[in-house]
């Protein structure tokens, strides 16, 4: 698995195409790899990281991406380093039950309502930031952690408002930092993603769990730039 990064321009024409739909960055990230499918080992994830000075385009895949073509039309050209690929695997072969780590996850928080006949209906967002929050919560034993506690803490994560457990007594390191909805045309069709950026602190319960939601992605989604958690170590 590698870990990659690319900085791109919003100011660049073909930059503001791509940022402008999804759909269009998700086929710009695939035209990187010879063949994109997944492997057994696990499949291409990407997330935008954007704040008022950057712009980050991250990507988990199975093998090495070619970014060049991005750096070319959505990038920094004059960067030393335009882009750059990490080993992921080392990362992933470290991960052991009982570890820490600050986390950082773009999702798509979603629900299904039953039909009267018992199967699955139409698939809706979730739209309170408490009804994102307990979406990741419910679904924490089979990606393999649990949200820390607030007071735990973390020298890389700031955790301002930290949401309580189920029972709504523990202090949970656990915050959305930003929540968007995203509309764009797909094929002549128009698709409409709530979604979700959360950070916090998380603790290992599952290593194979864990790592499979790592490589896999977590949620729907994953094509549009949601499903890649991406941890760092805390103290």
């Amino acid at each position: 698995m590698h870990l990659s990064q690319i900085q791109l321009n919003p100011r660049r024409r073909e930059a503001g195409v791509l940022l402008a739909s999804p759909h269009r960055l998700h086929a710009a990230v695939l035209a990187a790899f010879p063949d994109p499918s997944p492997r057994a080992t696990g499949r291409v994830l990407w997330r935008l990281d954007a704040d008022e000075h950057r712009t980050v385009l991250r990507i988990v895949s199975p093998s090495a991406p070619d970014l060049t073509h991005i750096a070319e039309q959505a990038g920094w050209p004059t960067l030393a380093e335009t882009w750059a690929v990490h080993p992921y695997g080392r990362v992933l072969d470290r991960i052991e039950e009982g570890q820490a780590y600050g986390f950082r996850l773009t999702a798509n928080p979603v629900h299904s309502r039953r039909l009267p006949s018992g199967e699955r209906g139409k698939v809706y967002g979730h739209v309170t930031v408490a009804q994102q929050q307990q979406w990741l919560l419910d679904r924490q034993d089979q990606l393999g952690f649990r949200v820390a506690m607030a007071d735990m803490g973390s020298d890389r994560i700031d955790i301002d408002a930290p949401v309580t457990d189920s029972a709504g007594e523990t202090p949970l390191a656990l915050q959305i930092t930003d929540r968007r909805t995203l509309q764009f045309s797909r094929r002549e069709t128009s698709v409409t993603l709530r979604v979700a950026t959360y950070q916090g602190v998380l603790r290992v319960t599952d290593q194979d769990l864990f790592v499979r939601a790592l490589s896999f992605g977590i949620g729907r989604g994953k094509g549009y730039g949601c499903g890649l958690m991406t941890i760092a170590p805390t103290r």
